[in-house]
């Protein structure tokens, strides 16, 4: 075993002692542990995290978001100094054999690069923070790319390591990489193509965090929490979580509800169908009796009315008004009251607006405000809705106009 420096500067202190050689040796290796032990607190406790305080009270709000990953930074940073003291100074300190001393300098190497690995990722998570704090960050998203220099990052690390397990050259480990690159692509498959995905959805900006989309294929419908470099993850609003493959946003087709939140409206789009043995022309007497339920002229332009007009031409109409003046409709939008093409189940009014308030529950109300409101009033135009019915029913009198004509009730059992 082979003296060090500092072995010989504590050799005087045990010469009276037996097994002097074996005590100092000890004694030195314990200094040198110490002492790393000692810069690490040092650095860890107090040196890096004062520099940090100093430099957040720069920007408090900005930087202060950024105080788990700065932390992270710090133990790693205190790590790789220690990494670099102990190799630096390990043929002063420590005396061990040859074959010891090589074990432990490959050990201390192989820490070093682990170290500097992690470094580099905290180093690129800072960047992805502070990125993440600009204003057009929630539209071009880049954790993909994040974690894609991160897998580069430890690949690289991994070579390094092996390399020097070895004792060959990266050059040497590289070169084997072309006889298993079909291995490699298999293995990584899904990350290449994520990668690749990832690139055209922060090009193209097609989704971002918090965007509400809809992936039948994956019954996937919520607000999208995290871009990931294989898989989104999307919180359903049964607050389920649904996991999506990263390329399956750009191979395949999904629906994204954030033009509809910019929008100035969320779309309301019902129909009613109405029985179509209820449509009848009216006269005047008629729409004085309406008149006298509703103000149709708050709501119709009774001069520009076809003559001679059915009850449903005037309940479109009227329908159409009652739309445009309600408070929580947008008017810039498109807003109509249209017939479709009849069916077997009748005839069917479709009323297409937009709701100012593009809340989901703010919306579901408003809907059924404006289809109650109309539905109440259909017999005041001599309308029935159609409804499929089983069991007994008797039809209900409408309010104003011709009765209906036809009652349906289930027939008397014969006696036996």
């Amino acid at each position: 075993m082979k003296q060090t420096h500092l072995q010989e500067l504590v050799m005087p202190w045990f010469e009276s002692m037996p097994d002097a050689t074996l005590i100092s040796a000890l004694t030195a290796t314990a200094i040198g542990v110490g002492s790393l032990l000692i810069i690490y607190m040092f650095t860890r406790r107090l040196l890096l995290p004062g520099i940090q305080k100093v430099v957040t009270r720069l920007s408090p709000e900005r930087i202060g978001a950024l105080t788990p990953m700065l932390n992270k930074l710090n133990r790693r940073f205190a790590g790789i100094l220690c990494c670099v003291l102990y190799l630096a100074t390990f043929d002063y300190v420590y005396p061990v054999h040859d074959v010891a001393a090589l074990v432990l300098k490959t050990v201390g190497q192989v820490a070093l690069i682990i170290y500097g690995g992690f470094i580099l990722s905290s180093v690129v998570s800072i960047a992805g923070g502070i990125y993440n704090q600009l204003d057009f960050a929630r539209d071009i998203p880049i954790q993909g790319l994040i974690q894609v220099v991160k897998l580069i990052t430890f690949m690289v690390c991994a070579i390094l390591i092996v390399s020097i397990l070895l004792e060959k050259s990266p050059t040497y480990i590289l070169s084997g990489f072309g006889a298993i690159a079909a291995v490699t692509l298999l293995v990584f498959k899904d990350t290449i193509l994520g990668f690749v995905a990832s690139i055209q959805i922060a090009a193209n900006r097609l989704v971002t965090y918090g965007d509400w989309i809809q992936v039948d294929s994956y019954g996937a419908d919520g607000e999208v929490i995290d871009l990931g470099l294989n898989t989104v993850k999307v919180r359903n609003w049964d607050n389920t979580i649904t996991t999506i493959p990263t390329y399956m946003l750009v191979a395949g087709s999904f629906k994204n509800w954030r033009g509809m939140q910019e929008s100035g409206g969320r779309r309301i789009k019902r129909s009613l169908n109405i029985d179509m043995n209820s449509i009848r022309l009216v006269d005047d007497v008629f729409r004085e009796q309406i008149n006298a339920a509703i103000p149709l002229h708050d709501y119709i332009k009774v001069t520009a009315l076809p003559d001679p007009v059915t009850n449903l031409g005037l309940f479109r109409r009227y329908a159409e008004g009652y739309l445009k003046q309600h408070e929580k409709i947008n008017r810039d939008l498109t807003l109509m009251v249209r017939e479709l093409q009849p069916i077997n189940h009748g005839l069917p009014i479709e009323f297409y607006c937009f709701s100012e308030d593009k809340r989901w529950i703010s919306y579901e109300h408003l809907q059924a405000e404006i289809m109650d409101h109309l539905l109440a009033v259909l017999p005041i135009f001599a309308l029935r809705p159609y409804q499929s019915v089983t069991g007994q029913l008797t039809a209900s009198e409408p309010q104003i106009g011709l009765k209906p004509s036809i009652k349906v009730t289930n027939p008397p059992r014969e006696k036996a």
